[in-house]
C-alpha cells in the first residue's frame, strides 16, 4: 500500500507544477486532487512554518485565558497571520462568556520556620491580594458543605489549606510514550452508551462547591485559601471556573505544588504552624463580557456544495504557555490554512478554519458556533458557564437550523502535539470507508489507523452530539497527560517539530479531499432523549 501511494505521488508531481498559481481560480479537474496532495506534502514537510508559528504564539504571546487581554492579543496576531498567508476571509464571532481576568505577577513563599520560595499559581478568576499578605497556615480539609461546621470560628487571620495531602504517587506508567500497534488496536472497540440522569446534578454540585467554600472562608475571616495540585512533580495548573459577574471567588485562592503543600502539612502537624506570604497582582475586566472565536474561510466554487471545517481551541490555562494544550492544534490549523491557500486553487466546497475560545470552561465557543449556525437545544437562558454546558448536553429536542445540512465534515486537533496515527470514527461505522480513503495518501506518514471508539473533552463533541460528522485525530501521547496537560510545563519545549509538520500536512490533506470529494460522510441519526442505562436503580443526586 505504501509503495503504491509513493508511486502515485511521484507520478503526480509533474501535474502539480502545471497548477496555476493565480489567486484562487475555479478548482482543477478531479484528477488534479492527487497533485494538490503532493504539493501539500512537499510544502508542509520541506518548508514548514509550524514551529516558527508556534514560537511566535507561545514564546512571544504566551498563555491565552478566555477573555483575557492576552487572548485578544493572540486573536489579532492570528488574524493578521491568516490574512498574510492568503486566506481571503477572516473574522471573529463573539459569544456571551463572562469576566476577563489578567494576571500580572504573583509570588508565594514560606517565611517561617525558614524562608523558601514555593511553587504555586493563583487560581484563575480568583481575586488579587492587597499587597503581600502573610499569615500562619491551618490545615482544614473541606470537600463538602457538611465540613464547614467543624471549622467555624477557627480560621480568622489564617491561610487555609483545604485539600487532603494524600500520598506521593507511585506511577508505573511511562512519562513519555508513542502508541504501539497493540495499543492502537485496543482503541478499536465500540463502547456502549451510558446515560445516568443524576450525573449532571453531581457535576454541577461539585463545580459550585469552590465558590461556597471561598464564601465560607471569607465570612470566617480567613486571609486566603490554598489547594493542592492534582499531580506531583512540582506541577501546578491554576484552573478556575468562577468567571460570571458577581460570582467570582470571595478571597484569594492559590494552588500549591504537592511537594510544597505536604511540607507545610508536616510542619503544621509537628510544631508551630508555618507562615507563608502571598502576593497576587490580578485584574478583573468587566468592560466586555463577550469572548470570540476566530473564523477564516477559503471560498468554494460551488455555493450549494456546503463546507468543511477544521478547528482547535485557542484558549489555554495560565500556568504554562498553552503550547501542547492547545497551541499545537491551533498552529496546525493555521499551517493547514497556509498549505491550502498556497495551492492557489479554489476547492469545490468552502473550507472553514476556526480557533475556538472558551473550550477550557466547557466547550463554550464551539457550542456558541453550533447555536448560531447549526442547531439549538432548549436550555434555560439564565444558566451560565459550566451549568449551562451541563444542561445543554441533556436538553431535547434538538432543532436543526438552515446551515445544519451544509457542514459536511469537521476535523479537530486537541490531544497535544503528538503525530497523527489515524482517526476516531466515533462509532459511525458507515463513515469508516470514506475516512479510510481520505487517510490513505498518508499511510507512509504513519497515519493509517481508523478506530471505532469515541474520544471526548474537546470541540468536536457537541457536533457529534447533534448528529454531525465531527472527528478527532488519534495522536501519540508523548508526555501530554503525564506532565504537560494544563501544567506549568506546557511550553514549546514539549512540542515535537516533526510531529507538527506531519499533523499539519494530514489536516490540510483531509480537508482538501473532503472539500472536493463527490462523496459525503454519512451522518449519524439525529439524537433524541435517551433513557437511563439502569432505570430501576435509584440514585441520590447528592452522592
Amino acid at each position: 500500500m505504501k509503495i503504491q501511494v509513493m508511486r502515485r505521488l511521484a507520478m503526480s508531481s509533474a501535474a502539480a507544477l502545471a497548477i496555476c498559481a493565480a489567486a484562487l481560480p475555479v478548482r482543477a479537474a478531479t484528477d488534479g486532487d492527487s497533485a494538490a496532495i503532493a504539493r501539500i506534502i512537499d510544502e508542509g514537510m520541506n518548508r514548514s512554518q509550524a514551529m516558527t508559528t508556534a514560537s511566535a504564539l507561545m514564546d512571544r504571546i504566551g498563555p491565552r485565558l478566555t477573555n483575557s487581554e492576552n487572548h485578544r492579543k493572540a486573536e489579532a496576531w492570528a488574524m493578521d497571520l491568516l490574512r498574510a498567508q492568503g486566506v481571503p476571509t477572516v473574522r471573529v464571532e463573539p459569544f456571551d462568556f463572562g469576566v476577563g481576568w489578567n494576571l500580572d505577577s504573583y509570588s508565594v513563599a514560606m517565611v517561617s520556620p525558614r524562608r523558601l520560595p514555593l511553587t504555586a499559581i493563583p487560581v484563575a478568576w480568583s481575586p488579587p491580594t492587597s499587597g503581600t499578605v502573610q499569615a500562619p497556615v491551618v490545615i482544614a480539609p473541606m470537600s463538602r458543605e457538611e465540613h464547614f461546621a467543624e471549622w467555624k470560628g477557627k480560621l480568622a487571620g489564617k491561610i487555609v489549606l483545604v485539600s487532603l495531602p494524600g500520598q506521593t504517587s507511585e506511577s508505573k506508567e511511562p512519562v513519555f510514550e508513542r502508541y504501539t500497534d497493540a495499543q492502537l488496536s485496543e482503541l478499536d472497540t465500540y463502547t456502549k452508551p451510558v446515560f445516568d440522569p443524576n450525573a449532571a446534578a453531581v457535576q454541577v454540585r461539585n463545580r459550585r462547591f469552590q465558590g461556597k467554600l471561598a464564601a465560607f472562608l471569607k465570612a470566617e475571616g480567613a486571609v486566603a485559601m490554598v489547594k493542592m495540585s492534582y499531580r506531583d512533580g512540582m506541577l501546578v495548573h491554576g484552573e478556575g471556573y468562577d468567571f460570571q459577574p458577581g460570582q467570582t471567588l470571595a478571597l484569594p485562592a492559590i494552588e500549591l505544588a504537592q511537594e510544597d503543600y505536604r511540607r507545610l502539612v508536616r510542619l503544621a502537624k509537628t510544631g508551630a504552624a508555618p507562615e507563608i506570604a502571598i502576593s497576587v497582582a490580578a485584574r478583573y475586566d468587566e468592560s466586555n463580557l463577550r469572548a470570540e472565536n476566530v473564523v477564516a474561510e477559503i471560498p468554494g466554487s460551488d455555493p450549494k456544495a456546503g463546507y468543511v471545517m477544521a478547528g482547535a481551541h485557542f484558549d489555554s490555562w495560565i500556568a504554562g504557555d498553552g503550547a501542547s494544550d492547545n497551541g499545537a492544534g491551533s498552529v496546525t490549523v493555521i499551517e493547514a490554512a497556509r498549505l491550502i491557500a498556497k495551492l492557489g486553487v479554489k476547492p469545490k466546497r468552502t473550507i472553514r478554519f476556526v480557533l475556538w475560545s472558551g473550550e477550557e470552561q466547557g466547550l463554550l465557543g464551539s457550542r456558541a458556533y453550533i447555536e448560531q449556525h447549526l442547531a439549538t437545544r432548549p436550555v434555560d437562558p439564565s444558566l451560565k458557564g459550566y451549568e449551562s454546558y451541563i444542561a445543554w448536553r441533556n436538553a431535547y429536542p434538538i432543532k436543526p437550523k438552515a446551515e445544519y445540512g451544509q457542514l459536511k465534515a469537521y476535523f479537530n486537533m486537541d490531544n497535544g502535539s503528538g503525530r497523527f496515527r489515524g482517526i476516531y470514527s466515533e462509532g459511525n461505522l458507515g463513515a469508516e470507508k470514506l475516512l479510510k480513503e481520505w487517510l490513505s495518501p498518508f499511510d507512509m506518514l504513519g497515519a493509517d489507523k481508523l478506530v471505532v471508539s469515541k474520544t471526548g473533552g474537546t470541540d468536536h463533541v457537541f457536533l457529534q452530539a447533534i448528529g454531525l460528522p465531527g472527528y478527532q485525530f488519534i495522536q501519540d501521547p508523548l508526555d501530554y497527560e503525564s506532565r504537560v496537560h494544563h501544567s506549568n510545563l506546557d511550553t514549546v519545549d514539549h512540542m515535537r517539530g516533526d510531529d507538527m509538520r506531519q499533523a499539519a500536512v494530514i489536516m490540510a490533506g483531509m480537508l482538501w479531499q473532503a472539500a472536493n470529494s463527490d462523496k459525503e460522510l454519512p451522518r449519524a441519526i439525529l439524537p433524541t432523549q435517551p433513557v437511563p442505562t439502569d432505570p430501576f436503580k435509584v440514585r441520590d443526586p447528592a452522592q
